[in-house]
Order: C-alpha cells, then sequence, then structure tokens
C-alpha cells in the first residue's frame, strides 16, 4: 500500500480542494482586473490556497507518523480542515462581492464575515497546537526527523500568531467607530508600494513577512532533513550517515530558523522594510550567520566519516593430499 494511503484523508481531500482553488484564482488574476488595497483581487485567495495546500500535506503526512493518540490526532486533523474551508469559503465571497475579508467592519454583514474568520483562525490555530503536542510526545526512532518536525510545527505556531497582532487598532483607527479596524502594515497604510510577488510593503513594516517564515518552517525544515538524509548516500557527505550529525544540524537549523524569525518579527515591527534593513537589523543578521556557520563547522568537524566495508574473503587453506586426490579423480 503507498505511503500516502496512511495519511489523513480530509487534509489530503482539502489541499486537492485548494489545489483547484488556485487554478481558479489563477485564472481570475488574468480575467478579473479589478484592484483592492493595491493588489489584484483575486491575489488574496490564490496566495492562501498555495499556502493551505503546502500546510495540509504536512500536518497529513505527520500524522501518520504518530505512535499513539492518533485518534485525538485525527480529530485536531478534521477540526484545522473545517475551520480551513470555512475561512478560505468567506475569503473567496469576499472576493466575489469585491469587499475586503479581513479587518472590514464596514457593514454589519462584513464584520459578521469578519469575525466569523477571526474564529475560525482560532479554531485552526488549536487544532494545529494539539497536532504539535502529540508530535512531541510521539516516539519517532529517527531524533533528527522528530526534531525537525517537532521544530517546524512550534515555529508554525509563532508564525500562525503574528495574525492576531494584525487585528490590533492602526493609527488613526478606532474599534467601534473606524471602518477598518486592523493592518498588515506597520508606519504606512496598507496598499502602497509593494515588493514584486509577495506583495508585502516595501516603504514600512509588513507583519505578513513574518507569518510566512514561521508557517512555513512546517515544510523547510523536513525538507532540508530530507535533503541531508539525500546527501549521506553520496561517499563524499559520509558523516551525514550519522544519525547525531544530522540531528545536530536540523537543531542548529531550526535555531537559525527562530532566530530569522524573530527578526523578521522585529524589523516589521520598528516599521522597516525587509528591503531596506537599519544598520540594527544586518548586525543581527551578521550574527545569526556568523553563529549558524560556527555551529556548522563544528559539527561537520566532530563527525567521522562512515564508510561501508567490505572484508575479503579468504580461500581455505588446502593441504597436499587434498590437491593430490583432486589431480587423480
Amino acid at each position: 500500500m503507498p505511503l500516502w494511503r496512511s495519511w489523513h484523508r480530509p487534509l489530503l481531500a482539502f489541499a486537492a480542494s485548494m489545489a483547484v482553488l488556485a487554478v481558479v484564482s489563477g485564472v481570475g488574476l488574468v480575467v478579473d482586473d479589478r484592484v483592492l488595497t493595491g493588489a489584484r483581487i483575486w491575489f488574496k485567495p490564490f496566495k492562501f490556497a498555495v499556502s493551505f495546500v503546502a500546510y495540509c500535506l504536512s500536518l497529513a503526512w505527520m500524522l501518520s507518523l504518530l505512535d499513539r493518540g492518533r485518534k485525538a490526532g485525527w480529530w485536531a486533523g478534521t477540526v484545522v480542515v473545517v475551520s480551513s474551508l470555512v475561512e478560505m469559503a468567506l475569503i473567496t465571497t469576499q472576493v466575489v462581492r469585491g469587499k475586503r475579508s479581513h479587518f472590514n467592519h464596514t457593514t454589519p454583514f462584513d464584520e459578521a464575515l469578519f469575525n466569523t474568520m477571526a474564529v475560525t483562525v482560532v479554531i485552526l490555530w488549536l487544532g494545529t497546537l494539539v497536532i504539535a503536542v502529540l508530535l512531541l510526545r510521539a516516539r519517532i526512532s529517527d531524533r533528527a526527523s522528530a526534531w525537525a518536525m517537532r521544530s517546524g510545527i512550534v515555529l508554525a505556531l509563532a508564525g500562525a500568531a503574528i495574525g492576531f497582532l494584525m487585528t490590533q487598532p492602526a493609527p488613526g483607527q478606532k474599534r467601534g467607530s473606524s471602518p477598518i479596524v486592523g493592518a498588515h502594515s506597520v508606519g504606512v497604510p496598507d496598499g502602497g508600494p509593494s515588493l514584486p510577488l509577495t506583495g508585502w510593503s516595501s516603504t514600512g513594516g509588513d507583519l505578513r513577512i513574518p507569518h510566512f517564515v514561521g508557517m512555513h518552517a512546517l515544510q523547510l525544515l523536513p525538507l532540508l532533513l530530507m535533503g541531508l538524509a539525500a546527501l549521506a548516500t553520496r561517499p563524499r557527505f559520509g558523516r551525514l550517515a550519522d544519525e547525531r550529525v544530522r540531528l545536530r544540524l536540523v537543531l542548529i537549523a531550526s535555531g537559525t530558523y527562530a532566530a530569522t524569525f524573530a527578526l523578521v518579527t522585529w524589523q516589521a515591527l520598528r516599521g522597516q522594510p525587509l528591503n531596506h534593513p537599519d544598520g540594527a537589523t544586518l548586525t543581527a543578521a551578521a550574527l545569526i550567520l556568523a553563529a549558524t556557520a560556527a555551529g556548522t563547522y563544528a559539527t561537520w568537524r566532530a563527525g567521522a566519516p562512515t564508510y561501508l566495508c567490505i572484508r575479503p574473503v579468504e580461500a581455505p587453506e588446502r593441504d597436499d593430499d587434498t590437491e593430490n586426490k583432486e589431480l587423480a579423480a
């Protein structure tokens, strides 16, 4: 039976539906020229759909590795699916209506939709938290794999929590009276000049950056481990065949990722665009890079290369009488 058949079925089905929505949104980007807050209106459901494909496939795989608490994991994964489905349905509804989906309090109906989305996001986060706890308790034989998944899901929870910061009133906004309460950008209005492809602000801070970085640790750290395992089969990288070396490298990568997540969060909260870091940001980035390089070098030097040794098989000694008998025969 293929390995993927043991994955969480509802998460797989939802990932497939999001792949379809990504295609539909891509068509919308081509045929629908409406613009909302500085971006093509179908850009938001396209980004969310692609993100959910990666997110749900990762969770579906991780849940298949649980050795205990599988029933609780199945229900937690299903809760993630239902909450995500409601959120995407509401986002798409607002796109069709030509209205903002997030932070929109313009009318009672818009406010009700946004409040419903806020509830679904909390439920999604709690469902992922349950899965994280189960993974932390799971007995997984390969420790490097275990910590790649554990670090990834904890960082994903931290990245998702950034969304709660976005709902806070921006300067000039007031709950109960402002039509828009909350923002992605810090220090500048939403919808201003932005970086290509991502849509992140190029003139101020943007909380979507740490949100993105944190959420996708769920895929990037396990992918790093898969890359290390693939390299371990090559003689030049024989040290990676040692599980202890792979574990240390995963822990270093997890620490680097966490530090980078903290750095881009700090940068965004100071209202600083990603493409214009100041001296403090560059210094912190240099320290992270130096610590990562030092840790990686020390781990590589400490690991002993692993080689496959084959002992030659010696032929048994034969005495002269045995040879004479064979010749006579």
